[in-house]
């Protein structure tokens, strides 16, 4: 077994991070077996490195290593560039054409991106997992291949499972090992170090200086989210090389070189959004309206049990402790209702008469707009009931029911 750091320079990979280290041993550990492998980590965090790695010190390693970017593969031809397909087997296959599979047989295919593999692509690589076997697109005969798979992906695997995705018996057999490569935010200690290391790169490949940073810069740089990664990096310095003059880059010179700087302030996380979630601004007011509606109910029905009760004063300081309440709560909530004080009645039985007025006063309100609107749109639709229930938006039985109701 290579030692560690030996590994590091053959394969140029630079960094000291503890995560990195042991995604390493595991990746050197797992080397002289034929177990699957899964690679996870964030888009830009070099995980095409870890299956070269692999392949390399593995007894396979003089047999071929093929790298496939799934998701760059269109979902019709996905089958045919994985398993190969015979002549006429579809429209434009002219000609037998051997697959990634056969092609690759004894030595080792990176799957990369396999979370965009097709459901009916992935029951097929599941065969091969299990026992080598696959079938040409436009085949019937069974063939036999011995390779080996390393998968990588971005993807949060436990939620495209959920989502119904990717096959969770797929995930189980691609991830006998699962070495997660951590983010460049998570690697600060590192980030100096790969800027240094690309700079000087840079510096050679177009002769020119090495840039170098001075310490504001530098803690600009390892406050930095890099969204990117190490590949945001590297672009970073490559820009920094060709445009700048100046070897030594000030914090004011790299803050233009760093998009959106927000330090590591919080990131948005996708999830479920326990106040829902409000794509329109009619959906706000409808909020709005609700709430408003729940506020008039609750002093109604308050109002209304007090007074069965006969304890007017009990309804006084209820009604204004409730008041207070959604006062208190229309300070934090933006769509907050106004709300008035009820009229003080001195008696219990005028207080009662009040609300029943209210309720009383509501239903009538709403009866006369709904006969309204319904005159206004058969009078629209020339008394066609069709026409009109579709425009009132409800069925033409209904409206048949209202007419009657209403004798209109």
């Amino acid at each position: 077994m290579e030692n560690l750091q030996t590994v590091k320079q053959r394969f140029g990979i630079i960094g000291n991070d503890v995560q990195l280290t042991r995604a390493l041993e595991k990746a050197v550990r797992v080397s002289p077996t034929d177990i699957s492998v899964l690679v996870t980590g964030e888009s830009g965090v070099g995980k095409e490195s870890i299956p070269k790695i692999i392949h390399q010190l593995s007894h396979r390693k003089h047999a071929k290593y093929i790298a496939v970017n799934c998701g760059a593969i269109p979902e019709g031809t996905i089958d045919s560039e994985l398993f190969g397909h015979e002549k006429g087997a579809f429209t434009g296959a002219t000609a037998s054409r051997k697959g990634y599979f056969e092609v690759a047989d004894g030595g080792t295919i990176f799957l990369d991106e396999v979370g965009e593999l097709p459901l009916t692509t992935q029951v097929r690589l599941l065969r091969v997992l299990e026992n080598g076997e696959f079938i040409k697109v436009g085949a019937s005969q069974v063939q036999k291949t011995n390779v080996r798979i390393v998968a990588a992906t971005n993807l949060n695997m436990q939620q495209a499972i959920q989502k119904q995705k990717f096959r969770e018996d797929l995930y189980y057999r691609l991830s006998t090992i699962e070495i997660h490569l951590p983010s460049l935010r998570d690697r600060k200690e590192d980030i100096h170090l790969l800027f240094r290391k690309f700079a000087s790169d840079f510096a050679q490949k177009y002769r020119m200086p090495t840039v170098r940073l001075d310490d504001k810069a530098t803690t600009l740089l390892l406050n930095y989210r890099f969204p990117g990664n190490i590949r945001q990096l590297r672009n970073i310095a490559e820009q920094i090389s060709v445009v700048e003059e100046k070897r030594l880059i000030s914090a004011d010179k790299m803050i233009q070189y760093l998009p959106n700087n927000k330090g590591n302030l919080p990131a948005l996380v996708e999830g479920n959004s326990s106040t829902g979630d409000f794509s329109t601004e009619r959906d706000i007011m409808y909020k709005v309206l609700f709430d408003m509606r729940n506020d008039i109910n609750d002093l109604k029905k308050l109002t209304l049990d007090l007074m069965r009760s006969g304890n007017s004063e009990k309804v006084q300081e209820e009604n204004h402790q409730l008041i207070e309440k959604i006062y208190q709560e229309k300070e934090q909530d933006p769509y907050h209702v106004e709300v008035v004080n009820l009229p003080q009645h001195t008696s219990t039985k005028n207080t009662f008469d009040f609300a029943e007025d209210i309720e009383e006063s509501e239903n009538l309100s709403l009866q006369e707009k709904e006969v309204e609107m319904i005159k206004r749109s058969l009078e629209k639709n020339n008394n066609k009931r069709k026409l009109a229930a579709k425009e009132l938006g409800i069925s033409e039985r209904t409206l048949y029911r209202k007419i009657k109701q209403y004798d209109l």
